[in-house]
């Protein structure tokens, strides 16, 4: 059956996914628009085709074991000189992510695996590009805010194209109380 290339990731909602995959793009990193804007959860990873429904039933079972969270995205930090990666933090939430990647890639599973870094939740917005770009993203981006409630995670999957695209979503288990509205006080600027 082969090997596919898989993620699983949160997605950063709108207005901000746009917006920040738009300055991804304007400080020149190529691969800004082959890859939505997102929380990595589970980062590339290849699996036998064969395995996708167990990955999938997997991913159903840790979903349905997680509860909506508030998240919130402030500021710009950088994994520079370990890796050429400007990133915008996650603020709150950060706990909740962790949890969440640490339920999907369980020893026991079928994403068991081992990271090349300690897990460090982040929205990459800028990742191998000339140093100048680099700071301008973390300048440029580093009085951005955006919070949300996130509501579940998505399984990825990278085409031959290099291009990351949604397979299936997984809605965590939902409560009776009111998930809280995308904060829209500071709508991000418009891209040029």
């Amino acid at each position: 059956m082969g090997t596919v290339t898989l993620g699983v990731s949160i997605a950063v909602p709108e207005p901000y996914g746009s917006f920040l995959q738009g300055k991804r793009a304007g400080f020149g990193d190529p691969a800004a628009h082959g890859i939505p804007t997102h929380i990595t959860l589970l980062p590339p990873t290849e699996a036998d085709a064969g395995a996708l429904p167990a990955i999938e039933a997997h991913l159903a079972e840790v979903a349905a074991a997680f509860r909506p969270f508030p998240l919130r995205l402030e500021g710009t930090d950088t994994f520079r000189p370990l890796s050429p990666v400007v990133y915008v933090k996650v603020a709150e939430g950060e706990a909740g992510c962790t949890a969440l990647q640490a339920a999907i890639r369980a020893a026991s599973g079928p994403c068991a695996r081992e990271l090349a870094f300690p897990y460090h939740p982040h929205v990459t917005v800028a990742h191998g590009i000339a140093d100048e770009a680099m700071d301008r993203a973390q300048s440029g981006l580093a009085d951005f805010r955006a919070s949300w409630t996130i509501g579940g995670f998505g399984l990825y999957q990278q085409g031959d194209d290099a291009v990351w695209r949604l397979e299936r979503e997984y809605p965590f288990r939902q409560t009776t109380a009111l998930p809280r509205q995308a904060d829209l006080s500071r709508p991000p600027a418009p891209t040029s």
